[in-house]
């Protein structure tokens, strides 16, 4: 064979090889491109992070006034998946709160741990209504005291503590950020994980039982269940440029103990943006559940009272982070 033969035969073999490359190399590209296509992600992360912060400080100052400083820590960290017909909704909520003044004790302003979870399915992609199970947990973090009397807690981590887990159907509107659910079927279960208190009765557990001589006879239950129906609504809108609505309301009524009865936990905020990082917020927390009695300081010492609406305002401006 000659050496003109042998060049034409190797240069065959050059094209042919290129070609099977590029071929290959179209191949491996298409593929990556279905990689990305299945790394595409469903889920919506949202962090915020926030510290307000307020002060006031007298000197000499002839009207009169404490001095004071107080601060809140708070955290919003919200998990979000929605895929066709399926939705998960995930948030975990930290506030914890002080204040100072002179010539008296610190003294806790704000204290709240709180993770709920929603799973809902629709039969159709358009539809609005969703089949759902919703899962919510409250308790707080440290301990709080019926002020001035610091030397007997009412309340402590996980006493009370609520879990909420129930079915029902949800009417969610992403657009609107808009979502009512109903549950006629939520179980309710209150934690006094603190003995003393269970002792008590504290949040509506089975207080403990005493003889005439005052001897323990059965020790507080320090679990409560209840069974009834859950309405709840979430709602935040920009009712005007840089100011933020948000509301969350929430009825619960038992079926067992006193139907008709019903508990209220109502919140509404309206944030005020001042730029990325500085937010104004004023809010109202009203709260009405016939299981919590109120404790009073009488004559130096403290007794229980019938259930109250309990009412808490909340005015601040601090720094807010997003990430």
């Amino acid at each position: 064979m000659s050496l003109y033969s042998k060049l034409r035969i190797l240069l065959f073999v050059l094209v042919c090889s290129v070609s099977s490359a590029q071929e290959i190399l179209i191949s491996l590209k298409d593929k990556d491109s279905l990689v990305v296509k299945k790394d595409t992600t469903y889920w919506e992360h949202k962090n915020v992070a926030g510290l307000d912060f307020s002060q006031i400080a007298f000197v000499n100052w002839n009207a009169g006034g404490n001095s004071s400083v107080s601060g809140l820590l708070k955290g919003n960290f919200t998990r979000k998946y929605q895929r066709k017909n399926v939705i998960w909704n995930n948030e975990m909520i930290l506030r914890y709160g002080i204040n100072k003044q002179e010539d008296r004790e610190l003294r806790k302003t704000e204290d709240a741990f709180s993770v709920s979870s929603n799973f809902g399915y629709r039969k159709h992609p358009k539809s609005n209504w969703y089949s759902s199970a919703r899962f919510n947990f409250n308790t707080q973090f440290t301990n709080g005291y019926a002020y001035p009397n610091i030397e007997i807690p009412i309340s402590k981590p996980f006493a009370p503590a609520y879990i909420f887990l129930g079915v029902g159907s949800e009417y969610n509107r992403k657009d609107l950020n808009l979502n009512v659910y109903f549950s006629p079927l939520t179980n309710k279960t209150t934690l006094v994980l603190d003995q003393t208190l269970a002792d008590k009765g504290s949040f509506g557990v089975q207080r403990a039982i005493f003889d005439e001589e005052g001897n323990l006879l059965r020790r507080g239950k320090k679990v409560r269940n209840e069974f009834g129906m859950l309405l709840t609504n979430y709602w935040k809108k920009e009712i005007y440029k840089n100011m933020v609505l948000e509301n969350r309301f929430s009825l619960y009524s038992d079926y067992i103990n006193n139907f008709g009865n019903i508990d209220v936990d109502w919140q509404v905020q309206v944030e005020m943006i001042v730029n990325k990082y500085v937010r104004a917020n004023i809010g109202i927390h009203t709260i009405y559940d016939d299981d919590i009695k109120a404790k009073e300081e009488v004559n130096g010492e403290q007794i229980t009272v019938g259930p109250k609406v309990q009412l808490k305002q909340m005015l601040g401006i601090g720094i807010t982070y997003l990430f």
